[in-house]
């Protein structure tokens, strides 16, 4: 039984060190790739509010995880912060910062690249379902807000 859960867990490790190297999320390479998007990250303003939103309930445990996690920096319903970028922009699409970029981020911690607020730390206390949660709440936010 033992065996099972060290396999598993090694495997788990595997593949996210795999896609770690294959760069699902920006990489050097494709650090200007905020201009395939049209934006000039440097002039973009947050996104506008989207508090007259009713969060379907399967979206609210990602939303209060979202709240206790990441609103600090990057605002209520991801809309950025004077901390942090906002999350319901358009360079944090699925095509751009695909999934895993969020779990990595939390794990990991980022390097600025798009934005000028720093490097953002890597979430100590958040979970790999926190960060599912987390997740699919912000691509609701995204897809409510017409990004994709």
């Amino acid at each position: 039984m033992m065996g099972i859960r060290w396999a598993c867990k090694t495997a788990w490790l595997l593949i996210m060190v795999l896609l770690c190297v294959l760069g699902t999320s920006c990489s050097s390479a494709d650090e200007n790739s905020h201009e395939e998007h049209g934006t000039d990250v440097e002039s973009v303003q947050p996104a506008p509010s989207v508090t007259a939103l009713v969060v379907p309930e399967e979206y609210l445990p990602g939303e209060e995880r979202f709240q206790s996690f990441c609103s600090g920096c990057h605002g209520g319903q991801g809309v950025g912060t004077d901390h942090g970028p906002p999350l319901v922009h358009k360079i944090y699409e699925p095509s751009h910062h695909a999934d895993f970029a969020f779990f990595r981020a939390a794990a990991q911690g980022v390097r600025a690249h798009h934005w000028k607020f720093g490097n953002m730390p890597k979430i100590e206390d958040a979970t790999e379902s926190d960060v599912q949660e987390i997740v699919k709440y912000v691509r609701w936010l995204q897809r409510e807000a017409g990004i994709y």
